[in-house]
């Protein structure tokens, strides 16, 4: 099989487009985090602690010189990026939890016993008339 052939297999299958969806629903859904975290979450904070603005926060490392930029430890990114990681893994794991209660529901649940098939049955009703037939001792 041609290394073409063989990816056309890869890609087609089931999980690897189910994994696509799932890292396009992931991207939209990190974006939404961090709108969440920034724009409803982080001013709030923010407010309580006396109007600051969380993406300002930064420890001047080394000031501007000229033409050179100022070296920042920018720790108030750091915290939103800390807190959309927080609220994503969260998300996940309530997720996966649902799922896997989902999962063992499932297995739980006694399924019912096959009804026998029309064979099955003539089967059974020939197998009852010969024992009938034959004699006791």
């Amino acid at each position: 099989m041609s290394i073409i052939g063989e990816f056309k297999a890869f890609a087609v299958k089931g999980n690897v487009v189910d994994m696509a969806v799932g890292i396009i629903i992931g991207a939209a859904f990190g974006k939404i985090v961090t709108s969440f975290v920034g724009d409803v979450v982080m001013p709030p904070i923010g407010l309580l602690i006396g109007g600051v603005d969380f993406s300002d926060l930064a420890i001047t490392l080394k000031a501007a010189e000229g033409d050179l930029p100022a070296v920042m430890l920018a720790y108030g990114k750091f915290i939103q990026t800390l807190l959309d990681f927080l609220i994503v893994a969260f998300a996940i794991f309530m997720g996966v939890k649902m799922i896997n209660k989902l999962k063992r529901d499932e297995a739980v649940a006694p399924s019912a016993p096959p009804t026998p098939t029309p064979e099955e049955l003539l089967l059974v009703e020939i197998r009852d008339l010969l024992k009938a037939q034959k004699p006791q001792p």
